[in-house]
């Protein structure tokens, strides 16, 4: 039986032929486009893809500039910068869990909170966790291999003489610029300039590559200051010395070479550590010898009778009436401690006699007066470019009242800091010259500035050696084996406007007498021991350092060596 075969249907789609051919130029188009888009970032906008890479593998850090040394006189260090690894963290970058945080937080001393902030804050691609790390925590730092956390060299300033200058030399903050001190006043010098490096980082975040210097760093200048190391550390010792034994609230002690006006040393009591700032207070950071003021009492002296004498107005044998202790003017009673009819100018000095010194201001005009004083460097800066540092007080003398440019003879009424009345008194060490303030080693003297002539500042040298013999107010501030000639003072605290039982001691002298070569002033403030006379308190530190300073510096004797230290009995107590 024959089966006829069966229909079999046609299956084959019929397509328009324009969608094939749209199909291809559809392709066509976006291998077209493809093409262009990578012939532009490859070969005209490169960067683009450059940067992005970058941004996954590589990273620009700044890197520090090495501060400059510090150093003294000598040579020897002061300031030193020392290299430290500080932690940072690209946020972006970090994995890691809960106890890896914990576990960091604790190694670097940090709130975990406070880490976790610093950590995950994408917004930022660098990020301090921790500055200037000892050794032992960078250790362990490393050991972590934690994901996107690295270190960082940076420097941090080491103060090799801890305290004993201090607040002269100042500080830096964690960025090692100057804060404080001759670092703030140098810091344009010592602090160079930063550079910038190129680095290479692993899928982790961790640096693992030095790709190369794109700036390099400018170290900053080396500093040589006037200070003198071992003069700095004697004065320092005799000050905390005295205050201890004084219970006194602080004290300054300057040292000056009164040929240059260079400043061997610069001591504060109290001090600090400046390698460890984290208990020390504002006052003991304050520069008192610079920053503050005080009434300089009958360390004043001295330029009132130098005027005076200058002008031709009396002469070291002219004789004042010295009204036997008390001399009353405009209603107000001027004292001596020491009674006295008569007194030449000579012993009106050495005796330091309020009412002889009162009674020479007055014979003398109030611009007169006021000229002497601003001349020798009163009521301005001394120009040592300190920051912070306090010009004085000193009144214009179209104010003057009659008693009041009788007190100001005494130095009431008028206020210094302690560097300005060292270097006023190098006029008398340098005949009549007032010397430039240098906190900076000098090539070569500077000239200074003719205050009075020099006959009339040899008269007051003479007049001050007196003063440091019996019968004058600083038998304590000999020195065995040099003449010495000085001036003592003993002035009230001043506070809220009002005169107090409270007493700023002091004495500004210079040695050896003949041929003087330092100038040393010395204040204590508020003794409140039974001494509190600036004969008593202050002298014996003048005469204890300059004694030491002028050994170390190997500087001539100009008396014999068995000379005699004057007993404290033979004090002669000025009157405050």
């Amino acid at each position: 039986m024959k089966y006829a075969a069966s229909a079999k249907p046609d299956i084959t789609a019929k397509l328009p032929g324009w969608r094939a051919t749209a199909l291809f130029v559809g392709l066509l188009i976006g291998l077209t486009g493809l093409l262009g888009r990578g012939v532009y970032l490859q070969g005209i906008h490169n960067d683009f893809l450059q940067k992005k890479g970058d941004a996954r593998y590589s990273r620009v850090i700044e890197v520090s500039a090495h501060r400059g040394k510090i150093s003294d006189r000598n040579g020897e260090p002061m300031a030193v910068s020392t290299p430290v690894e500080s932690v940072w963290a690209s946020p972006p970058d970090v994995e890691a869990d809960r106890r890896q945080v914990k576990r960091l937080a604790q190694i670097l001393g940090m709130d975990v909170e406070d880490l976790k902030n610093r950590l995950f804050d994408t917004s930022r691609d660098f990020v301090y966790l921790k500055r200037q790390l000892p050794p032992d925590q960078v250790e362990k730092v490393v050991a972590m291999n934690f994901s996107g956390v690295s270190l960082l060299r940076e420097y941090r300033r080491y103060y090799p003489t801890g305290e004993e200058a201090a607040q002269t030399l100042g500080f830096t903050g964690q960025d090692d610029n100057g804060q404080e001190g001759m670092e703030l006043a140098l810091q344009e010098l010592l602090a160079g300039k930063p550079g910038s490096q190129r680095v290479i980082r692993d899928n982790r975040g961790s640096i693992v590559e030095d790709a190369g210097s794109l700036h390099p760093s400018k170290p900053g200048s080396d500093i040589m200051l006037s200070l003198d190391s071992n003069l700095q550390h004697i004065a320092y010792r005799e000050l905390e010395s005295a205050v201890r034994q004084h219970r006194a609230k602080a004290g300054a002690v300057v040292v000056l070479d009164s040929r240059t006006g260079e400043v061997l040393a610069l001591a504060n009591y109290p001090g600090y550590n400046p390698n460890n700032r984290n208990n020390a207070s504002s006052k003991a950071m304050r520069n008192r010898a610079i920053a503050d003021l005080f009434e300089p009492g009958s360390t004043l002296k001295p330029f009132t009778v130098a005027t005076a004498i200058d002008t031709g107005k009396v002469n070291p044998n002219t004789v004042f009436n010295t009204e036997h202790g008390v001399f009353t003017l405009s209603n107000r009673k001027i004292h001596d401690a020491h009674p006295e009819s008569r007194l030449t100018v000579a012993q009106i000095i050495q005796k330091s006699s309020n009412i002889g010194a009162a009674k020479i201001a007055l014979s003398l005009k109030s611009e007169t007066m006021w000229q002497g004083l601003s001349d020798s460097g009163f009521g301005t800066q001394t120009g040592s470019n300190f920051p912070g540092e306090a010009p004085g007080k000193l009144r214009d003398p179209k104010t003057w009242r009659p008693i009041e440019q009788a007190t100001m003879a005494y130095g009431h009424g008028i206020s210094v800091n302690l560097l300005q009345l060292a270097r006023a008194y190098t006029i008398f060490a340098n005949d009549g010259e007032l010397k430039p303030i240098s906190l900076l080693k000098l090539d070569a003297p500077v000239l200074g500035k003719r205050v009075f002539s020099e006959r009339t500042s040899r008269e007051l040298r003479d007049m001050l050696e007196m003063v440091v013999l019996p019968g004058g107010t600083a038998p304590l501030a000999q020195i065995t084996g040099y003449r010495v000639a000085g001036k003592t003072g003993t002035a009230h605290k001043l506070e809220d406007g009002r005169y107090v039982d409270h007493y700023i001691a002091s004495f500004v002298g210079f040695a050896p007498a003949s041929n003087p070569r330092l100038v040393v002033a010395v204040m204590i403030d508020d003794p409140s021991g039974a001494d509190y006379y600036g004969g008593e308190v202050a002298a014996p530190v003048f005469s204890k350092v300059t004694g030491a300073a002028l050994h170390a510096l190997n500087v001539p004797n100009d008396a014999p060596l068995d000379n005699v230290i004057a007993p404290p009995a033979d004090i002669v107590k000025e009157e405050v």
